[in-house]
């Protein structure tokens, strides 16, 4: 992280190919969109915080392949 950067967490809920849905929180730069992370990075995995799985298993945090993701919902609360 650059030096000065501003930065904001996002709700997420993501949809897993295999079925499970994640519910956490994306860091996100000022001025950025959830979006952007899934359509313009070139990194192929997305960091989630305070990981919530559909079993109510909790994880501090969770390093994901965008390859396996189905779907991404911003919820209401996002920027």
């Amino acid at each position: 992280m650059a030096k000065g950067q501003k930065f904001s967490k996002s709700d997420v809920s993501i949809k897993m190919v295999e079925g499970s849905v994640l519910r956490g929180k994306i860091t996100l730069e000022t001025g950025k969109r959830v979006s952007d992370i899934f359509t313009q990075a070139d990194n192929p995995f997305v960091v989630l915080c305070d990981v919530v799985g559909s079993q109510g298993t909790g994880s501090k945090v969770m390093i994901v392949n965008k390859n396996h993701i189905v779907w991404v919902e911003p919820e209401e609360n996002a920027a």
